[in-house]
């Protein structure tokens, strides 16, 4: 295990690196292997292109583009002790073209939050406009407030947004997606990425979401493509046994002679 702590603009290590020699890490290499601590106000793309094995941890606030291309690890942001309210910790395009990976946010987030995100899963504390736009794959949980034209383009993944006061159908673009309440898998799996959130940042918004759980489950929401719309985009790109089946009916219709 190796530790960082940093403060200030310099935040330089004050402990042993480079690690032991041992081999490449691999992509299977689990978060938190490799653990930097900070404090204050990070610059543009904290976290950027972040990989396997990472863990950074940001007691403060962070510009644009937190965790852009991010492939694995995980970023953990978090307001000092003394922010009240409900602070905005992270900037604009956080998570732009992640693939992978884990953000917990204990604040909100600035405009277009994990667009073209295609595998990173985040939880965060409010979002502006255009959260998710063009998503492809991942989760996301929102409790807190979110803008404008929530999912617009989104094919792929699943966005749970906690919606009490009921300005979801008002806010999401659901040319290709839909809202639905949440079934009993969908609650299991926002339940325990809320307990990953609260013993990452010690969130209180999270921790009284599930100090009165059966009540507040019924306020969150399910976002996610509809059917006919994950299905073409499947097919187009060859995903999820698309091709495969297609190149299986041909070879049916070879056996049976008929031309294709």
């Amino acid at each position: 295990m190796h530790s960082f702590e940093a403060s200030g603009p310099r935040r330089q290590p004050v402990t042993r690196w480079p690690p032991p020699t041992g081999g490449p890490r691999t992509s299977s290499t689990p978060p938190g292997r490799v653990r930097a601590r900070f404090t204050g106000a990070a610059g543009q793309s904290f976290g950027a292109f972040l990989g396997a094995g990472v863990e950074l941890a940001l007691t403060g606030e962070a510009n644009d583009s937190v965790g852009k291309g991010m492939a694995g690890g995980r970023i953990v942001v978090r307001p000092p002790r003394d922010d009240a309210g409900h602070p905005v910790l992270v900037g604009n395009a956080a998570l732009y073209g992640a693939t992978g990976g884990e953000l917990y946010c204990a604040g909100r987030a600035g405009e277009r939050f994990a667009v073209r995100n295609s595998g990173a899963t985040a939880v965060v504390e409010g979002v502006g406009d255009h959260a998710c736009e063009y998503m492809t794959n991942g989760r996301v949980i929102v409790v807190g407030d979110f803008g404008r034209n929530l999912g617009a383009g989104m094919s792929g993944g699943v966005v749970y947004v906690h919606d009490p006061t009921s300005r979801l159908d008002a806010r999401l673009n659901d040319a290709l997606v839909f809202a639905a309440e949440l079934d009993d898998a969908g609650g299991d799996e926002v339940r325990a990425l809320l307990e990953r959130h609260v013993r990452f940042t010690g969130s209180a918004r999270a921790t009284v979401l599930l100090e009165d759980w059966e009540r507040e489950r019924a306020h969150f929401r399910r976002i996610a493509p509809r059917a006919e719309v994950a299905t073409i985009e499947n097919e187009a790109e060859g995903t999820h046994g698309g091709a495969e089946e297609t190149d299986a009916k041909k070879k049916e219709r070879a056996a049976a002679g008929v031309a294709g």
